[in-house]
């Protein structure tokens, strides 16, 4: 091959070369990612390595101001994209849902709703919840046991204020008891024991506190086996512990669908979650059914969804009708005036359950979803939607967002934005009166405030956990009349403990009321 010749090829591969990377850097150069501090190759910023995402909110407030309401941050090798604007969650979420409903994918959470990338098992698994838990009938029957469990709350406030030495109650753990024994209803169909309920509760609550942990664990097991063998023995040890508790139950469901015993016609019979997953099948997946241990895994993420969430909301609701007791007077009146026209009692009633508001009640409360409402505004449970990621790069705000990025919405922003909101820090739930039309809570037209997220992954468990929430305030304003000790005062102090809570939790004089109509 003569000289030539050589030199075409070798030319011609340059040329090649320089075209493509030519092609890469103008690639490049259209892409613009989100600002943020800076970060070094593989480690990222170091400062923010160390950070959860519970202590980010003020180094944020600061990034946001530096650099607008959209900023990148290089958590360790991890790229995150914190985004603090309704407009862009409105854009990302409803304008651009599919896009923007992955999640980053995580091999200890591929089959559950939360975990599950976007695409036919999230579709399934969501699917199944909604259409055979939570539709508005399946609801319906389960008032038997919200009455159950409002008898327990009750009786044990009362008990609770006996023993107490001042008469002051601390309501939080209460109240976290009362929801997990309801979810534990309606997940297993079944009225648990106390000690069965203690026993669950403590471990879904270990499991819950070490989350983080136990999922980076799972996601290195052969070197977590080796480097970490104390921390990998207590998650093994954790795991298996859950599954000695809600295996059986699970078998038990499975035992009365094979013996025919499951009669919906029964009053006594209670449809529960797993009752829906057992015939389950994955069609993607040789139309297998789940394993007891995806079983386990789904029930374990139904009983966390429901039982912090909405007993922190209780707890900040109740706070606020404390340190407002004309909201909470204006609350008591409605009550009394909605029981009196459709009960129309007469007389002394008796104090007690006979008259239990119910849940047809609830719709003619207007006041009473506002309280609901303002304080969902004010303090929302969660400061953070769980982590998005976009199924392919996407731009949002003029940025490009990487397909490996976590993207996270800041819940706060959105219900203190002063365009939106009139004085946003004052407590008043009057404000979502004022309104010619109800607020949307999906947000579908406009987010405004999004304490249970937006768009494809909104929390299937809303109209569920809105209708617990006023339920069980509505019930315990008119069996009591709650406020402090006389030079006490109610601070709405936050700290993050899984959910945003009261750093110092609610403590409470339960006065019951006179029922004399």
């Amino acid at each position: 091959m003569g000289v030539v010749t050589w030199y075409l090829i070798l030319f011609s591969i340059s040329l090649a070369f320089l075209l493509l990377r030519a092609k890469a850097k103008t690639k490049k150069q259209k892409k613009r990612l989100p600002p943020g501090p800076p970060a070094l190759p593989l480690i990222g910023n170091p400062l923010w390595l160390k950070k959860s995402y519970n202590s980010l909110e003020s180094d944020l407030r600061r990034l946001w101001a530096e650099h607008g309401p959209i900023v990148m941050v290089h958590m360790g090798p991890q790229r995150s994209i914190f985004i603090s604007d309704r407009r862009l969650a409105h854009e990302a979420l409803i304008q651009k849902g599919a896009v923007f409903a992955d999640r980053i994918s995580m091999p200890s959470k591929q089959h559950n709703i939360l975990g599950a990338r976007y695409g036919p098992l999230w579709r399934l698994l969501r699917r199944n919840l909604i259409s055979e838990v939570l539709t508005p009938s399946r609801v319906k029957t389960y008032t038997h046991g919200r009455n159950w469990v409002l008898k327990i709350l009750v009786q044990k406030l009362e008990s609770e204020s006996v023993r107490s030495d001042d008469g002051a109650v601390t309501v939080l753990e209460s109240f976290r008891y009362a929801m997990f024994s309801l979810l534990l209803l309606m997940c297993f169909g079944e009225k648990l024991d106390e000690e069965q309920i203690r026993q669950i509760g403590d471990t879904q609550k270990k499991l819950l506190v070490n989350l983080d942990r136990y999922s980076l664990l799972s996601i290195i097991p052969t070197i977590a086996k080796i480097f970490c063998r104390r921390e990998w023995n207590d998650m093994v040890e954790t795991k298996q512990r859950q599954a000695e508790l809600l295996v059986p139950l699970i078998r038990i469901r499975r035992e009365k669908q094979g013996k025919k015993i499951v009669n919906e016609d029964d009053p006594n019979f209670v449809f529960s979650y797993v009752d829906s997953l057992i015939d389950l099948r994955l069609p993607d997946e040789g139309d297998r059914k789940l394993t007891d241990a995806e079983i386990v895994s789904l029930c374990s993420e139904f009983l966390d969804g429901g039982t912090d969430t909405t007993s922190t909301a209780l707890q900040w609701i109740m706070a606020n009708l404390v340190k407002f007791p004309k909201t909470q007077q204006k609350l008591v009146e409605e009550i009394d005036s909605v029981l009196s026209a459709e009960r129309k009692l007469e007389g002394k009633e008796e104090r007690g359950f006979n008259n239990i508001i119910s849940e047809d009640d609830l719709q003619k409360m207007k006041y009473l979803k506002a309280v609901v409402m303002e304080t969902l505004r004010r303090h929302p449970p969660a400061h953070f939607v769980l982590p998005h990621a976009v199924t392919e790069e996407a731009d949002l705000g003029g940025y490009t967002i990487p397909t490996d990025a976590m993207i996270n919405f800041l819940v706060v922003p959105m219900g203190l934005d002063e365009e939106m909101w009139e004085d946003p820090m004052e407590f008043r739930p009057e404000r979502f009166l004022d309104r010619d039309e109800e607020l949307d809570l999906t947000g579908s037209r406009e987010i405004k405030i999004m304490p249970f997220g937006a768009g494809r992954r909104i929390c299937p468990g809303l109209g569920l956990a809105m209708l617990h929430l006023q339920y069980y305030v509505a019930n315990l304003v008119r069996e009591f009349e709650w406020k402090v000790r006389d030079g006490e005062e109610v601070d709405l102090s936050e700290e993050w403990d899984f959910t945003t809570v009261m750093k110092n939790p609610l403590r409470v004089v339960l006065c019951p009321r006179s029922r004399t109509k």
